[in-house]
């Protein structure tokens, strides 16, 4: 594999991680449905006009994975370097916003009250508890 080639590639990468967050930014948020949807056609992540792309229900959002896995079949797209981080970590830093990796850090952190365990209802002994 040529420098050339690396190089194009890196490039037809970073279009594609840009153009996955413009998708994101420039929604159009329907409140009357509760959905966002793509204002313009985005060709290299396989979106059309039109699209719903967010929805509180019976909607399936595109996911990052299904797009990188489609171009690289089509040889245009290489997994990164493990040492570097693969596509989770670059998930995690650049496309989910800051407000929802707080939501989700303070959702895995344990609250004040859910670490004391409640005592046993009738001493544990469970609904047949008088054979």
């Amino acid at each position: 594999m040529g420098s050339s080639d690396r190089a194009r590639r890196d490039e037809f990468l970073r279009r594609l991680k840009e153009e996955w967050r413009l998708m994101w930014r420039e929604r159009f948020d329907d409140r009357v449905r509760a959905e966002g949807v793509a204002v313009r056609d985005y060709p290299l992540v396989l979106v059309d006009r039109g699209c719903v792309i967010f929805a509180s229900r019976d909607a399936k959002a595109p996911s990052f994975s299904e797009v990188v896995d489609f171009w690289a079949s089509q040889g245009l797209v290489y997994a990164p370097d493990p040492a570097v981080g693969g596509w989770g970590k670059f998930i995690r830093n650049f496309i989910i916003r800051r407000s929802e990796r707080r939501r989700i850090m303070e959702s895995t952190k344990p609250s004040n009250g859910s670490c004391k365990k409640q005592q046993l209802k009738k001493g544990g002994r469970g609904w047949l508890h008088e054979v």
